[in-house]
């Protein structure tokens, strides 16, 4: 029997990007609202956990259950903000959606067949940010996935045990390379790890929603 939350997505942000949020959010329900129509999902087994940065975001409103959280200002990438709202997800399984990130409509669909997997690493478009390099993560000469610059959080679906428990939660080591010290230690603790091939989102789909509130790998 499935627990009555399947899923936390947690999301960190700024609270300068109001409809870049409003975005990530939307792609969140309608992920949501796909996996329920195949039957894959119930109303209500999805949250949403948006943590603000030292700023009281805009609040969108959506169809799907949603916490709001206001922490005080860190500036660390929202590496803290993961770590807190971690601790208070419901949910058997984390995903991450930073503010300015969407998930495709069908990668609730596309993880809830491995869920036996503690962490599932599928694929994702960075081509509005890297051209060149279009999906990730890549396969290296040698099958190699799991190295620096291959793997992002919105790669990800990691059981919740996992991530809190034996993978300590969410750490700030490496900055604004922490995806991959994370992932990382995740990957190395898994009982089980499964790849699938998916595309479940695309990174930097938010970018110039709103103005110049780019984030900081772009130089800021």
């Amino acid at each position: 029997m499935r627990p009555s939350t399947i899923f936390s997505v947690i999301t960190p942000s700024r609270g300068d990007r109001p409809l870049a949020l409003e975005q990530a959010g939307r792609s969140l329900e309608a992920a949501a609202r796909r996996a329920e129509a195949l039957g894959l999902l119930r109303p209500g087994q999805v949250e949403w956990l948006v943590g603000f940065d030292g700023l009281k975001g805009v609040r969108p409103r959506l169809g799907i259950p949603t916490r709001f959280v206001d922490f005080p200002k860190s500036c660390d990438f929202g590496n803290a903000i993961r770590n807190g709202l971690m601790g208070m997800a419901r949910g058997s399984h984390l995903l991450f959606l930073d503010d300015d990130n969407t998930l495709a409509e069908t990668a609730l669909a596309s993880y809830l067949p491995h869920l036996e997997h503690e962490l599932v690493v599928a694929r994702i478009d960075v081509s509005r940010a890297y051209p060149e390099v279009g999906l990730l993560p890549r396969t290296g000469p040698d099958g190699e996935i799991l190295r620096q610059c291959n793997v992002d959080s919105l790669c990800v679906c990691v059981s919740r045990d996992l991530a809190v428990n034996r993978g300590r939660g969410w750490a700030s080591e490496g900055g604004y390379q922490a995806d991959y010290v994370n992932i990382r230690r995740y990957w190395l603790r898994a009982r089980s790890v499964k790849v699938i091939g998916d595309v479940v989102g695309v990174y930097d789909a938010g970018r110039g929603l709103d103005g110049t509130a780019e984030g900081k790998r772009r130089g800021e």
